[in-house]
């Protein structure tokens, strides 16, 4: 059943919080390519950004009643993906992904160059310290505002500007590109699918 006209974030969570679960499947719908994009950069691994994304929506559900709009839903959104990301990577026990290990995304029809320029990206991405990665993800992929990832990652602003720059130069470093130099590190296109449509209950 349609809820009708497209409804803000905020009156979305305040009828799922009041048990409404067409409202809670309206923001997952809205918001899961987002949350799966965050968490497949992250982890580099499809399966683990599945679950990653699955276990981000079963916390935002459990939690719906202490949002306070303080920030906006898709801020402490992303923080919850980032926090279950984090939580999977720990689950490895540290382990570093090789080359060999990720995967790479789907091909696309007549955009080769596209595809393998992406594989590379999230290659180097898994070089990337933890710490510059998830900042570099949220600031220069999904183009998040900086005080929107300080947020999300409970850091001072200056600590976002920093990592982004250290990020950025060990990115660079890993791609082989020279300072000065283009990078390949590109914003997710608006409406872009991610590598796998994560399936959700």
């Amino acid at each position: 059943m349609s809820l009708g006209p497209p409804l803000p974030d905020a009156e979305l969570v305040a009828r799922a919080s009041g048990g409404d679960d067409r409202a809670f499947a309206e923001l997952v719908k809205r918001h899961e390519r987002r949350v799966y994009n965050v968490t497949y950069r992250l982890l580099g691994r499809e399966e683990d950004a599945r679950d990653a994304t699955q276990d981000t929506f079963l916390s935002c559900y459990r939690r719906l009643s202490s949002f306070r709009g303080d920030a906006a839903f898709t801020t402490w959104l992303h923080r919850i993906a980032v926090n279950a990301s984090y939580d999977m990577l720990r689950r490895r026990k540290g382990t570093v992904l090789g080359q060999d290990e990720l995967p790479e995304p789907p091909p696309e029809p007549n955009h080769s160059d596209r595809a393998a320029a992406a594989v590379d990206v999230q290659r180097a991405l898994s070089q990337v310290p933890l710490e510059y990665r998830a900042v570099l993800v949220l600031c220069d992929i999904q183009g998040l505002a900086y005080d929107d990832a300080a947020e999300i990652l409970d850091v001072p602003l200056g600590t976002v500007k920093s990592r982004l720059h250290r990020g950025r130069i060990a990115l660079g470093r890993a791609l082989g590109v020279q300072p000065g130099e283009p990078r390949g590190v590109q914003r997710e296109p608006s409406g872009s699918e991610p590598p796998s449509k994560p399936e959700l209950p």
